[in-house]
């Protein structure tokens, strides 16, 4: 393993395996969202129509959510897929309020999870620099 993905020298069993409970269960979810925008499920190619920026967004959208969710099972790459996913989130939390509307809670949900992934698994350098 790496550095950005040892769990902090502090870090009891319990919460390692918290954490990667949390980092399954994103993967579970951001895999299938992914999945269906890959597959082109109806209702995502109806999102996307919402959005407006074409149906090449949906697919770039499930590769990033495919692949981060990948990133996330992945112990040296956990950090970098927490982080793509919760960017990810802010930016379908911003497209929930700003163009097509409906309610972005499952979005803050999904992106305060990954969020705390990439917290917990930030690089040593990083933990060393918010402890001082």
């Amino acid at each position: 393993m790496t550095s950005t993905s040892l769990p902090s020298p502090s870090s009891t069993p319990v919460q390692r395996r918290i954490v990667w409970g949390v980092r399954i269960l994103l993967a579970l979810a951001f895999g299938a969202a992914g999945a269906a925008k890959l597959a082109g499920a109806q209702q995502m190619v109806q999102v996307f129509d919402a959005i407006g920026f074409g149906q090449w967004f949906r697919y770039l959208t499930g590769l990033v959510e495919v692949g981060g969710a990948l990133l996330l099972l992945v112990p040296a790459t956990g950090f970098l897929g927490g982080l793509l996913l919760a960017a990810t989130m802010v930016c379908a939390v911003a497209m929930h309020l700003v163009l097509i509307g409906g309610n972005p809670a499952p979005a803050v949900v999904l992106g305060l999870l990954s969020g705390f992934v990439a917290w917990r698994l930030r690089p040593a350098s990083r933990r060393a620099v918010m402890a001082a």
